[in-house]
């Protein structure tokens, strides 16, 4: 990424917002590896560290009412979409405080009033809900706009072929955007399918397809302002391919050693997120390292707070064990 596109296609200000919410959402997960390893945090959790570009840079782009359908590997979705970290973080604690009163936990966090409509620990399941939220959308004719992030190992699944075909048949709001960190738990992507292109699969069902390079926030800003905006009027879905990496195991406990290599785990540190947007900002004069500073400790006291708000909040009451049961 050029100094030039920082200064024609992104204000060095929006730049440095989004900055702060990549480094939000790596502080965050960082927080939560340390909690979980130290026996704090029940549950268990799939961590998206690698992975902050695309949240950010897609979600920049959404309105308040509109709605994001997300994966096992959602928090960084949540806090993207708006829903506070205090609440994230109380949540994933099985707080009373939390999102979903923390009865929900990592993989099933809902937090509608933020429109995040949800982590989800089946593989491919956000996709048909997303599209027939957008089925919804364009039936009230309300201008909603409809996410669903998955991963690699959803584009194989029946969900994924059909709900694609139904949202172009349709012609509906919403927005499929598959985060490929190129493994579905230890499976390559690469010996699960012939077609490794997931953007390629778009012409199939008639639709826009769009590979975009995951760890640059503005390149991933660009293409989902594009295809936001697309389908707001009226245009139909776009199949957004984010090249990306998790920088941790599938899950936290798995060394992600096994199936990977040392060298390919450092190349692709060598595209931090993080760290691209950070010297982006210093090599374009858009902040100087006073500043930078100044924002990581605004940031790190934010996950500071989350922490102490989580840790003191009330468990769940025992009387209230059969609230929201059917």
């Amino acid at each position: 990424m050029s100094e030039r596109l920082v200064t024609e296609r992104i204000s060095p200000e929006l730049l440095l917002t989004y900055y702060k919410k990549l480094l939000e959402l790596r502080l965050f997960e960082v927080k939560v590896q340390e909690l979980y390893r130290n026996g704090r945090l029940p549950g268990f959790v799939h961590l998206y560290v690698g992975e902050e570009a695309v949240a950010v840079g897609v979600c920049s782009n959404l309105e308040t009412p509109d709605l994001v359908f997300s994966t096992h590997r959602g928090h960084g979705h949540a806090l993207a979409k708006g829903v506070p970290t205090r609440i994230v973080l109380a949540e994933l604690w099985g707080k009373a405080t939390g999102s979903s009163g923390g009865r929900g936990g990592s993989m099933h966090m809902y937090a509608p009033e933020y429109g995040f409509m949800g982590t989800n620990g089946i593989v491919g399941a956000p996709i048909p809900l997303a599209t027939g939220a957008a089925l919804s959308a364009k039936l009230r004719k309300n201008h909603q706009v409809v996410v669903c992030f998955f991963g690699d190992g959803a584009v194989n699944s029946g969900s994924f072929h059909e709900a694609v075909n139904m949202g172009a048949v349709w012609n509906l709001p919403v927005v499929y955007v598959c985060e490929n960190n190129l493994y579905a738990t230890e499976m390559a992507f690469l010996r699960a399918t012939k077609n490794t292109s997931v953007a390629s699969r778009a012409a199939a069902y008639g639709l826009p397809g769009v590979e975009v390079d995951g760890q640059d926030v503005i390149a991933v800003h660009e293409v989902a302002s594009q295809a936001i905006h697309r389908a707001r009027e009226d245009g139909g879905p776009t199949l957004i391919e984010c090249k990306t990496y998790r920088y941790v195991g599938h899950h936290e406990g798995d060394p992600g050693t096994d199936y990977r290599t040392r060298d390919e785990v450092q190349q692709w540190k060598q595209k931090d997120p993080v760290k691209i947007a950070r010297k982006l900002l210093l090599d374009s004069g858009g902040s100087n390292e006073s500043q930078l500073q100044a924002a990581d400790q605004e940031v790190e006291r934010l996950i500071d707070d989350a922490v102490e708000f989580a840790e003191k909040s009330p468990e769940p009451a025992a009387d209230s064990v059969n609230d929201h049961v059917f």
